[in-house]
């Protein structure tokens, strides 16, 4: 149910709780006998993430969270992404879903009991984020060829790491996927981010189906819609991660992203706008690393022009590593701070820097006040 323009709504049903969220803030729920009594007013608390990313290892050696544990207590920082599904198709946590089991992707446990660490991480005031990375999975597709991305002539295709892809047109695919989100969900985590949640950018393989832009984008549309009703009674956030030249193509970039549909079934968009893999550039822009406000800003602008949302429905991903396509130049305070400035100029709700090797300082953070701090812990 969604409330109208001046935040009214009308509940039928017999459940205890009501469950609200809005954009730009916390999710809360009301108990439903409050809303049988006149017009209840739901309180909700305004909040902007501002996240680092943990990876599937990261999230269980101590040294690393607590490293940045300590700099979220120092800095403005105050959200985390975690993966539960990582970048191989390894699932951090012991699952139920005999299939994880099956296909050797609960062969490392790094977080034993991920409803334990996700309350911890709670009381320390942090919004937490799992990440689940979705088509790109090495386990499924290695274990289960039947559902893997083929090359033309019948292998599992293996992308420029010798990764495999699980076919998006594999039913059993999506349905594992949504099924890591509903126990992340269970788990406690505020939001559900989809990474890899497209085609892979390759012309040279097969799938189970018709390869073309309506059926790639139906697909992805149909992906996220049926998250979205198997999560919502989790009262969860839903966000995905699109790539940037998604925000500036009009097709679907290849890959099934097509801003217009990705964003129908979506809390949050969250492109990522690294200056670096802006190869090609924008308008005007033929070396994005030089510029990294306006690129991000224009982006932004980009997206908002096309699909008519609101600033609040976009989190982006800034860079926080080297440039590795342009000239090789350190992303430091300067670069860090312009890509935040650039995205709250906008109006976006909240940012998430991204390392691939979680290695993050202070630079281009704002230093928290005393009186600010956030419980830092094991």
């Amino acid at each position: 149910m969604r409330s109208d323009d001046k935040g009214m709504f009308q509940i039928s049903g017999s459940d205890t709780t009501v469950g609200v969220r809005a954009a730009g803030y916390l999710r809360t729920q009301i108990p439903a006998s409050s809303c049988t009594s006149g017009e209840p007013v739901v309180q909700l608390t305004p909040f902007r993430p501002k996240a680092l990313y943990l990876s599937f290892f990261s999230i269980g050696t101590p040294s690393l969270r607590e490293k940045a544990l300590q700099l979220i207590h120092q800095t403005e920082l105050n959200a985390l992404v975690i993966d539960v599904k990582g970048d191989r198709g390894m699932v951090a946590y012991h699952s139920a879903i005999p299939l994880a089991k099956e296909v050797g992707a609960q062969r490392v446990i790094t977080v034993p009991n991920l409803k334990a660490r996700v309350e911890k991480l709670h009381q320390q005031n942090l919004y937490l984020i799992a990440r689940i990375v979705t088509f790109k999975d090495d386990q499924l597709a290695s274990a289960r060829p039947d559902l893997a991305v083929k090359t033309k002539g019948g292998k599992i295709w293996r992308d420029t790491e010798n990764m495999a892809w699980t076919d998006p047109f594999k039913k059993a695919v999506r349905d594992y996927d949504i099924a890591i989100a509903v126990e992340a969900a269970q788990a406690g985590f505020d939001e559900i981010q989809f990474d890899y949640v497209r085609f892979p950018d390759n012309k040279n393989v097969a799938f189970s189906q018709a390869d073309n832009e309506d059926t790639r984008v139906k697909t992805i549309a149909e992906f996220l819609a049926a998250a979205r009703k198997k999560l919502t009674p989790y009262n969860v956030f839903l966000s995905a991660d699109i790539f940037g030249y998604v925000c500036w193509n009009l097709n679907d970039t290849g890959v099934g992203q097509k801003l217009e549909s990705v964003v129908q079934n979506l809390d949050y968009i969250s492109p990522m706008l690294y200056p670096s893999t802006f190869q090609f550039g924008i308008p005007g822009y033929r070396n994005p690393v030089v510029k990294p406000y306006d690129i991000i800003r224009l982006t932004l602008d980009r997206a908002r022009e096309r699909s008519g949302l609101s600033p609040l429905r976009f989190r982006p991903w800034l860079q926080a590593f080297r440039d590795y396509a342009f000239d090789r130049r350190e992303f430091g305070a300067a670069q860090i701070r312009d890509q935040i400035r650039a995205a709250e100029h906008f109006g976006t709700d909240g940012w998430m820097l991204w390392n691939p090797r979680n290695i993050y300082t202070t630079a281009g953070l704002k230093l928290r006040q005393p009186q600010q701090g956030v419980t830092a812990g094991k």
